[in-house]
């Protein structure tokens, strides 16, 4: 009788672990790298540890199906898993395997020891998975962290280059003062209504508490929060840290921590009822656009181009953030998944042509690249023209959903701003693509064979670059579900 008690009372730890299992599989794996790398010799460990990250990887992956099927809150309500959480932190895993899969390679013709950077890589989206599940903002604040300083950390692997250096420097500095914007915003909150629990938070605005503190807690977090998504007028280290940090880390930086990002402000603004956002986003997302999209124009170098148009396609997300929950977060949630599958695609293909040392990444370089390596330059071509808009990829629809829902939200004057940038975006992309096609080279730039793991890599963003462009209808009903479950 005693002992039926006792495993009636360990069932609801048990869910609660199971409800966080893609957090504890990733940490687990992370601590076994960590572990394992000093018995290796150095020039073997690469594919040693990178097999290891690709596993627990492809196990949180899995992890999260069998989180899918136990939905509720975990750890006195400080984690939720919903259709939203498990929606991103598929969103995550997925493109940690794919970060991992085009690593193999680019490791080894850098000659940079392995373990620390297959380690950082999961312990970074043990941060991000938390992100999306969180609903206490002290919770927020340590997910936050924990995927920061994997970050800092990737962003300056490539040691013996100054750039580099420079770019974890900047990265951390600022990303600090972001992380102190956010942290004294959490306090705010916590002063105007006594909770830092988002639910609590949330019956509290509703029931018509609307003071100054409440207004000055959200724009302080979503200044912290804009930093880490890159949006203007807090993006001045984009290009900097893109420049010169790993080209595979720029391709994870840009997507799994900006997915993971955009749940949390989805969170904030829209299951927290956060007043005053209207005009945040609006002139956030106008910024983003305009600034991203003009800066782009004038970029010779490949890397700090698509950076700028990071900084665009932060605008043109936060553009569903303006509208209304239910019409505003089915698009963003499908803009979020179509981004990250298309630009780590992309910034795969930069590392692989990039060679040792990262020398080949101007625009002149690529010139001729169609004849030199047909397959490399249009599988590059397909991540550009879903970066435009182009319909059958991905990128059409997540711009055709969010104007959608904006003009539904009477936003004709953001959607008449996006359309144009939008417009402007499609020749930076283009020039790319002409260098590609119809440039002579400059000169002998030696092209490598496709490695299996970056041909894999390769293969599957490209197919979900066009399945998110062909078969859109799945993903899009999930999101809109989602979004039903995250407004309850």
């Amino acid at each position: 009788m005693n002992q039926s008690l006792e495993m009636t009372q360990n069932l609801p730890q048990m869910a609660d672990y199971l409800r966080i299992l893609p957090e504890i599989v990733l940490s687990l794996f992370g601590m076994a790298i960590m572990i394992v790398d000093p018995l290796l010799d150095e020039r073997r460990s690469h594919k040693t540890l990178g097999a290891i990250g690709l596993l627990g990887a492809l196990t949180a992956v899995a992890a999260t199906f069998c989180q899918a099927q136990h939905f509720g809150t975990a750890f006195w309500s400080m984690v939720r898993v919903d259709t939203f959480s498990v929606f991103f932190h598929f969103v995550v895993t997925i493109v940690t395997t794919l970060v991992i899969l085009t690593s193999y390679e680019y490791m080894e013709a850098q000659k940079i020891r392995a373990g620390e950077y297959y380690g950082l890589i999961l312990f970074g989206a043990v941060g991000m998975c938390l992100m999306s599940s969180a609903i206490e903002l002290v919770l927020i604040f340590i997910a936050i962290e924990i995927s920061s300083i994997s970050t800092y950390v990737l962003a300056g692997f490539r040691r013996r280059t100054a750039i580099s250096s420079e770019a974890s420097v900047k990265y951390f500095l600022l990303g600090s003062f972001a992380t102190a914007f956010f942290l004294y915003g959490v306090a705010l909150m916590f002063g105007a209504t006594g909770s830092t629990s988002i639910e609590t938070i949330r019956q509290n605005i509703l029931a018509g508490n609307h003071s100054l503190l409440i207004y000055a807690s959200v724009a302080l977090m979503f200044v912290g929060l804009g930093f880490k998504v890159a949006a203007a007028p807090f993006h001045v280290w984009t290009p900097d840290v893109y420049e010169g940090a790993p080209s595979p880390v720029v391709g994870y930086m840009s997507t799994a921590p900006k997915a993971a990002v955009f749940a949390v402000l989805l969170r904030v603004l829209f299951e927290m009822q956060a007043p005053g956002r209207l005009w945040l986003v609006c002139v956030a997302a106008a910024l983003s656009m305009t600034i991203g999209n003009i800066a782009a124009l004038v970029q010779d170098n490949v890397k700090r181009l698509l950076a700028y148009s990071s900084i665009a396609h932060a605008g043109y997300l936060l553009v569903a953030f303006a509208c209304l929950p239910e019409q505003g977060i089915p698009p963003a949630m499908f803009y979020a998944a179509s981004y990250a599958v298309m630009n780590v695609g992309a910034f795969a293909v930069i590392s692989h042509f990039a060679n040792a040392g990262e020398r080949y990444v101007t625009l002149e370089d690529y010139a001729g690249l169609g004849r030199r390596s047909p397959l490399l330059a249009a599988t590059l071509t397909i991540f550009l023209l879903s970066l435009i808009g182009i319909p059958i990829t991905g990128g059409f629809f997540a711009k055709f959903y969010v104007f959608s829902a904006a003009v539904q939200s009477d936003l004709i004057g953001l959607v008449i701003i996006g359309v144009l940038n939008s417009a402007v975006g499609a020749y930076y992309y283009l020039r790319i693509i002409v260098m590609m096609y119809m440039k002579e080279p400059q000169g002998d730039i030696p092209v490598a064979p496709i490695s299996f793991g970056l041909g894999t890599a390769l293969a599957l963003s490209v197919l979900f670059t066009i399945y998110l462009g062909v078969l859109p209808g799945r993903v899009l009903e999930y999101a809109t579900h989602s979004a039903a479950d995250l407004l309850r």
